[in-house]
């Protein structure tokens, strides 16, 4: 059938088997289920509820008890992937939930993405996707301050940027992002603010488990450098421009 738009969540939740949200943070996310005009409340018995944002896992495991109470399915699938992959149906889906829940879900998550990784219960796809992104963060500011430095200590930097994309410090995220910077382009494929918000919430992942992410820490210090200086609506490789003085 054909795509509808609706004035609420609740509208668009209603009468469906399968309920998928994907929004910024925690709050959004409480408001698109919880809300006034929330999906939840107007969801059918047996509806299974996907939440494909990034997520703090305490608020997933609320929210999936929330929907459990009331007769209702919950998976989390945060994915990877971006704009282009969103596109072609592309996008990569890590899932924690019953099985059960899953294989109500899979159509939607086949029709919007090329695989489904099984995580675990539920709250795993929620916690490999804080890791996911610590690792990818911590990486792009190491980057970025490294070529900062070089370009300040007065380095050839095309040479510097090749030795270092063809060396152990390359990954295709960062021969991405170094392609954007060299370029200039730092229109969004993902919002610096939502980097250093996904970063507070793996400190958040980390402490619960006993663990200090310092790494995790001065990574998101840089990306909150950016959004003070208006950039939080630029892509994250913008993380660059105040250690360029602009």
């Amino acid at each position: 059938g054909r795509a509808r738009i609706a004035a609420t969540s609740a509208e668009a939740a209603r009468d469906a088997d399968i309920i998928v949200a994907m929004v910024t943070d925690d709050e959004a996310s409480r408001g698109v289920w919880l809300g006034a005009g929330g999906a939840l409340a107007a969801a059918k018995p047996g509806a299974v509820l996907v939440d494909s944002s990034t997520l703090s896992l305490a608020w997933g495991l609320e929210l999936a008890g929330a929907a459990k109470r009331a007769g209702l399915g919950f998976i989390d699938a945060p994915v990877t992937g971006s704009k282009q992959q969103a596109a072609d149906g592309a996008l990569r889906f890590l899932v924690g939930g019953a099985a059960a829940d899953i294989d109500k879900a899979r159509p939607a998550l086949d029709a919007m993405g090329s695989d489904v990784v099984v995580m675990g219960p539920v709250g795993s796809g929620i916690v490999i996707k804080l890791i996911n992104n610590f690792i990818a963060g911590v990486g792009v500011a190491a980057f970025a301050e490294g070529l900062a430095v070089a370009e300040k200590s007065g380095l050839d930097v095309g040479k510097a940027r090749e030795m270092l994309l063809s060396g152990a410090s390359a990954s295709p995220l960062i021969k991405t992002v170094a392609a954007r910077i060299v370029a200039n382009d730092f229109s969004p494929n993902f919002f610096t603010s939502l980097l250093a918000k996904d970063l507070d919430y793996m400190m958040r992942q980390g402490a619960s488990v006993g663990l200090t992410l310092d790494s995790a820490a001065a990574a998101r210090r840089r990306y909150l450098d950016a959004v003070d200086a208006g950039l939080g609506e630029e892509d994250i490789t913008a993380v660059i421009k105040p250690l360029r003085g602009y």
